[in-house]
C-alpha cells in the first residue's frame, strides 16, 4: 500500500507588533503640571511679594523682609542670572555664529546658545546626538524629572548602531504623546528640529570639539510666555544633557 505523505502546515502568520499605548488625557495633564507647576508657583510667589511690598509702601510701613527678598532675587535673576543662562558656556563668536536650523526662525524674539567643550573628536560625540529621543537613547538629562512627567525615559550609556540613522521628516520624541519633527540633518555635524531647537558639533582640533545647543523662539506673546514659564527649566535640563554627552564621549575606550 503506497505511503501517504502530507505537506507541512504553513506557519501561522506573525501578528503585527502592537503600537505603544498613547497617553490619555490625564497623562498629558500630568506632563503639563510637572512642566509648568514650578514656574507657576514662582510667578505666584513673585506676584504675592509685589502686592505685599506695594501695600506696605502705600501704608508707609517697612515691607516684610521675605517679600522684599523675593523681589530682590527676582531683580537679580533678570539682571545677571538670565543673561548668563542664555549664553551659558558659549563664546562671544558662538553666540553670533549661524547654525543649521537658524533659517527656520530668521528673526527670533528670543535666542539661547549653550555650549560645552569636549575632549573627544566630533566623530565620538555625534553618535550620542543621533540617538536622542524618548524611544531611543533618551536625552541624558534628569530622568527622574522627565519620568515624573510621564515620559518613560531611559538614558543610554552606550552607542546603539540601530539608532544612528536620522532623516529629515523623522520625529524626535520628547514624550510618548509628542515630539519634534527633524527639519535638517548634517550627519556628523548638526541636527535641527522644528520648534527652533538645534544641536551642532564643531571640531576644535584633532581630538577636541565644541557641542552647541541653539534655541530660537519667534517674536510675540508666545516668546514672553516661554521666558516666564519654560526658560529656566529648559536651561537646567539642556545644561545637564550637554554635560552628560560630554561625560559619555570623553569616557570612550
Amino acid at each position: 500500500m503506497p505511503s501517504i505523505t502530507t505537506a507541512p502546515a504553513p506557519p501561522a502568520p506573525t501578528p503585527p507588533a502592537a503600537e505603544p499605548a498613547r497617553p490619555g488625557p490625564l497623562a498629558v495633564a500630568r506632563a503639563f503640571a510637572v512642566m509648568l507647576g514650578g514656574p507657576l508657583l514662582l510667578l505666584a510667589a513673585i506676584a504675592a511679594a509685589g502686592r505685599s511690598v506695594s501695600s506696605a509702601l502705600r501704608a508707609r510701613r517697612r515691607p516684610h523682609p521675605a517679600a522684599a527678598g523675593v523681589l530682590a532675587a527676582t531683580a537679580a535673576y533678570a539682571r545677571w542670572l538670565r543673561p548668563w543662562m542664555r549664553g551659558w558656556g558659549a563664546t562671544a563668536a558662538e553666540l553670533e555664529l549661524a547654525l543649521p536650523g537658524d533659517e527656520a526662525c530668521p528673526e527670533p524674539g528670543l535666542q539661547q546658545t549653550h555650549a560645552v567643550a569636549i575632549d573627544a573628536p566630533a566623530s565620538a560625540v555625534w553618535p550620542w546626538i543621533a540617538q536622542i529621543g524618548q524611544d531611543r537613547g533618551g536625552f541624558y538629562s534628569y530622568t527622574w524629572l522627565e519620568n515624573l512627567a510621564g515620559c518613560r525615559m531611559r538614558n543610554a550609556d552606550r552607542i546603539h548602531p540601530e539608532w544612528q540613522q536620522r532623516s529629515a521628516g523623522d520625529t524626535v520624541l520628547l514624550h510618548p504623546a509628542s515630539g519634534l519633527k527633524i527639519l535638517r540633518v548634517e550627519p556628523g555635524r548638526a541636527l535641527a528640529m522644528e520648534g527652533g531647537w538645534a544641536l551642532a558639533v564643531l571640531p576644535d582640533g584633532p581630538d577636541r570639539c565644541r557641542l552647541l545647543a541653539r534655541f530660537r523662539f519667534p517674536r510675540g506673546p508666545a516668546a514672553t510666555a516661554y521666558a516666564l514659564l519654560l526658560e529656566l527649566p529648559h536651561f537646567l535640563m539642556e545644561r545637564r544633557m550637554l554635560l552628560q554627552i560630554k561625560r559619555r564621549a570623553e569616557a570612550r575606550p
